[in-house]
């Protein structure tokens, strides 16, 4: 299934697309794209309805993040062995995990506001899992398990927060808009194979990221497995696993977003997003 989120910021409901593409209310069914209307057994309650006997939502109707009230944003960085390469970084022997903040995320075709201040907003075409079922020490073998489906992420980020103001990734990782999640959440059972999956990125119609999930360093299973050890996952959380190679980082000179630009970017059987790129407005 595709499962979306549309309507108003704030006021979403839930959603499929048929076999035409038109999206399908299902709010009937589950009240939101949410906790635990995203385990196997409410998948399977909407699954088992024909999308076609379910209220048609107007064309052009804004679509929301895939998933709401997502309480664990989790971020993997440095996965990809060539992103490594192209900033000059060692392989990770073990993954490098960092939080991004809730409020950050926004639908798929949202506007990103660069912060204020900011002179080095960046781009990052990730992959997503959303968990759908509550996970703690799972083994690698049974981890996708416990997954509901998989999304499109732009990992935006700011560089100088993230790197040179120290501490911690989050600084530069969880700023208003900086986590566009959608369009749909993709279930499981419609992505043969989730290491094999081609994903781009363009700003202003130039292709500056163009990779592929099987150059994951640490793959979705060991992923899900790896952070169970260390908390708690939930139906709904969201893990984003690292980017390929092309990030405005990596250029040479840099590149940084600063506002006016059109960024476009999307994943094999996961959709696309669009976001317009606005500086900050006090």
């Amino acid at each position: 299934m595709k499962l979306v989120r549309y309507g108003n910021p704030g006021a979403e409901k839930p959603g499929i697309v048929d076999a035409e593409g038109t999206v399908r209310d299902i709010s009937g069914i589950v009240p939101d794209l949410a906790g635990k209307a995203l385990t196997k057994a409410s998948l399977a309650r909407i699954a088992a309805v024909d999308p076609k006997t379910l209220p048609a939502v107007p064309a052009g109707t804004r679509l929301g993040p895939c998933v709401g009230n997502v309480r664990n944003f989790i971020a993997v960085g440095l996965n990809y062995a060539d992103h490594a390469a192209e900033t000059n970084s060692p392989i990770p022997k073990e993954p490098i995990l960092f939080n991004k903040a809730p409020s950050c995320i926004v639908g798929p075709n949202d506007d990103v506001i660069v912060p204020r201040g900011s002179q080095k907003t960046d781009w990052e075409v990730e992959l997503a899992i959303v968990i759908g079922e509550e996970a703690s020490y799972v083994e690698e073998k049974d981890a996708l398990n416990y997954v509901a489906g998989y999304c499109v992420c732009n990992d935006v980020s700011e560089r100088e927060y993230q790197i040179e103001r120290g501490g911690q990734w989050a600084k530069g990782k969880g700023c208003p808009t900086f986590g566009p999640l959608g369009p749909w959440l993709v279930t499981t059972d419609e992505i043969k194979d989730v290491q094999n999956l081609s994903m781009w990125l363009e700003v202003n119609g130039e292709r500056v990221q163009d990779g592929s999930t099987k150059t994951m360093i640490f793959a979705v299973p060991f992923l899900v497995s790896y952070i169970s050890q260390f908390m708690k996952l939930e139906p709904g959380d969201v893990i984003t696993t690292g980017t390929p190679p092309g990030v405005g980082m990596g250029m040479k000179p840099p590149r940084f977003l600063k506002g006016g630009e059109v960024v476009a970017l999307g994943i094999e059987g996961l959709g696309t997003q669009k976001q317009q790129v606005r500086a900050y407005e006090g």
